[in-house]
């Protein structure tokens, strides 16, 4: 990655005390929301108020076309308000999340480190694929989780696909149970991107070619319990950042923690998603194609505010949606004169990402 391990623990002790504006040479969108890496209590404020909109997938499944603009609408309004909102009626059987949760605890807690570490993480494409140690997650900040990332390369996808699950998994009975969870939100890409696109004022099919048996990274994150009398280690568990994607599926987590950056005040909004909803994001890719309209929001996961529930595990299952790597990303018809450059998308996940990972993770083509 271009830097030695003494450079790498200097920027993670630096990234306590950073902005997110020191980095700001490595972004391909405008962001000019100014915050910290790591929560600051004597800082921070929160918006108490504000409520993150709850999205009805049962309107586009079974609305017919007046039920589709609808959702379209709601989903819209709250994408471009906040760069987030809650999904329900989206058929995702609830057991198929909750077998996903147990199944994460088992992945991490019966893989010993020796296992886990002969997959660290490496650039697939455009997507650093693999396993990322505690406070390995980037190099600018020591996030107090360990995380996998899976590229859809490490899932049985199609029928009759032969994949060598050794090369992926470091044991076996673990690809089935988290490829149900991703053939289930696969089927949610194609309604939620054509409904942003006919908000948009777009042809709803442009980006159906593209998303079609597309790229992904499913994240598996597992926040390990503090002992009782252990202190709380600073930071927070997982540094403020923008997704680098179209947009991200995120199972509703059952602790607290996942906090979104309000522009509009500054402020942090503790998200608490419903049982068996589904957080929808938007990212980098959305915010360039998009002109800027939907922005890719910030947002963190802070230390819980109960003690007792610093003592379980906490895991969250993330699924961010791309192009693949060979894809251009370019700013869609209809939005006013265009802000950004058409720009491949490995050049562009690439050189965002350079900034977690290293100047030489960035692809210049």
């Amino acid at each position: 990655m271009g830097s030695g391990p003494d450079d790498k623990d200097d920027k993670k002790e630096r990234g306590i005390r950073a902005l997110n504006q020191e980095f700001r040479r490595y972004e391909q969108v405008r962001k000019d929301q100014a915050y910290g890496l790591s929560e600051v209590p004597e800082r921070d404020e929160f918006d108490d108020e504000f409520r993150i909109q709850t999205c009805d997938m049962g309107l586009w499944f079974q609305g017919g076309d007046q039920g589709r603009r609808q959702f379209a609408q709601q989903l819209g309004e709250a994408l471009e308000g906040i760069g987030f909102a809650i999904l329900t009626g989206h058929r995702v059987k609830p057991q198929v999340h909750r077998q996903a949760r147990a199944k994460i605890v088992e992945f991490f807690e019966t893989t010993t480190p020796g296992q886990r570490n002969c997959y660290v993480a490496q650039r697939h494409g455009s997507v650093n694929q693999g396993y990322f140690p505690m406070k390995e997650t980037t190099i600018i900040h020591p996030d107090l989780v360990e995380g996998w990332v899976f590229c859809r390369r490490a899932f049985r996808m199609e029928e009759g696909q032969e994949l060598n699950e050794s090369s992926f998994w470091p044991a076996p009975g673990f690809e089935a149970t988290f490829r149900e969870v991703c053939l289930a939100q696969e089927k949610l890409i194609l309604p939620v991107m054509q409904s942003i696109l006919t908000y948009l004022g777009c042809d709803p099919g442009l980006y159906d070619k593209k998303l079609t048996g597309t790229n992904f990274g499913f994240r598996l994150n597992y926040y390990p319990p503090v002992a009782e009398g252990q202190a709380v280690p600073a930071g927070g568990r997982m540094l403020g950042h923008e997704d680098v994607d179209l947009f991200t599926f995120l199972p509703a987590p059952t602790q607290e923690g996942l906090q979104v950056l309000n522009r509009t005040n500054m402020k942090w909004v503790r998200l608490d998603a419903p049982p068996g909803s589904i957080i929808l994001n938007t990212g980098d890719y959305m915010q360039r194609i998009s002109n800027d309209r939907l922005p890719s929001t910030t947002h963190r996961v802070s230390q819980p505010r109960e003690g007792a529930t610093l003592r379980k595990p906490r895991v969250s299952f993330p699924m961010a949606i791309y192009v693949w790597e060979d894809e251009i990303l370019e700013v869609l018809p209809g939005l006013g004169e265009p802000r950004y450059e058409p720009i491949s998308a490995i050049k562009f996940h690439t050189a965002i990402t350079s900034k977690y990972y290293g100047d030489d993770y960035a692809v210049d083509k």
